[in-house]
């Protein structure tokens, strides 16, 4: 049967099945080849998208914008709306209704995601909020089932560090609705929410998927891919010095990614990423805390098993699939 996501937004990967994942994934590699080609395309000819962010973005913003105009569109950053200072969200939901034909939102209520898509009449595309990153999950998978062999069904995926925040939830889900092998380590105290192990753990009697919970790195055995995260998510920075206490023996290093036994393996990580004394961050916690890494060492952050840039590029064509499918000419 045909797969038509016309008019769906995209709030949550626990909204889609198994055959429309892979459809926007099938999707995004045939969108990737005509990029990779220089063929430019039309199909968002016509088409206007708003962007709203409440929180700072490199690769969200960068993708959502670049995609659209890749195929023909038109695309507005508001960073500065009268929305819930001024104008209500319903009202500022209607009024963009009206001259948008998608709507893309960042930020960290799931349910303003959710209100833009009630009220908006167009689609809502879920650029990050902090129960869910669902664009973030599909460039994931996109990019373990560019370097592997293996069906994603055989693949095994883990995450190692906060296995409770949005990036970990979005990876748990599309793994469960896969059918693939999900690990999650982490202390018991950033465990992963229990009612979400379960509800996806009902998702996996179907698909044959596994959902593992563990405390312990004996679950980095036969990984196909090692996933980190940073350790303080955006509006958490005061929780530094509880979170390097949990998580520094959840660092991804080398002895880590030997556990896995696999040479194959593969790093990812969302970005940005503190492997370095590059950034302002990373200087205030190696002056705080002494440390010159955090979730990742800088040895496996540039290593031949990292594939980090990949991921990033496939953000652009997993939005770009996103858009076409939901609001796109084809």
């Amino acid at each position: 049967m045909p797969i038509n996501l016309k008019g769906r937004s995209y709030l949550t990967l626990k909204d889609f099945t198994p055959q429309e994942i892979c459809y926007l994934l099938d999707l995004a590699a045939d969108l990737k080849s005509k990029k990779r080609a220089g063929i430019r395309g039309d199909l968002l000819a016509g088409r206007n998208i708003v962007l709203l962010f409440e929180k700072t973005s490199t690769r969200t913003r960068c993708a959502f914008e670049t995609a659209c105009w890749d195929e023909g569109g038109n695309a507005t950053f508001l960073s500065n709306s009268q929305m819930g200072k001024k104008e209500s969200l319903e009202d500022t939901a209607k009024v963009l209704g009206r001259f948008y034909d998608g709507i893309e939102f960042r930020g960290f209520s799931q349910k303003t995601v959710e209100d833009l898509a009630r009220f908006s009449g167009v689609p809502v595309w879920n650029g990050l909020t902090d129960l869910y990153h669902p664009t973030q999950a599909l460039a994931d998978v996109m990019t373990l089932r560019e370097n592997t062999a293996k069906p994603l069904g055989e693949c095994k995926l883990v995450f190692m560090g906060d296995a409770r925040n949005n990036v970990a939830n979005s990876l748990m889900i599309i793994s469960a609705k896969l059918g693939m092998r999900y690990t999650a380590i982490s202390p018991r105290e950033l465990a992963p929410d229990a009612a979400l192990v379960a509800q996806m753990r009902e998702v996996a009697k179907e698909t044959g998927a596994q959902i593992e919970l563990t405390d312990s790195l004996s679950g980095l055995e036969g990984a196909d891919a090692v996933y980190t995260d940073v350790w303080v998510s955006m509006g958490e920075e005061a929780k530094f010095a509880e979170r390097i206490a949990l998580l520094k023996d959840y660092q991804v290093n080398a002895a880590a990614m030997a556990r896995t036994n696999n040479p194959r393996a593969i790093f990812l990580h969302c970005l940005p990423s503190f492997h370095d004394l590059e950034t302002e961050t990373g200087r205030m916690v190696k002056e705080k805390f002494g440390l010159d890494e955090m979730e990742v060492s800088d040895e496996v952050f540039r290593s031949a098993q990292s594939r980090v840039f990949d991921q990033a590029e496939n953000r652009l064509h997993t939005i770009k699939a996103v858009m076409v499918a939901t609001i796109g000419r084809q």
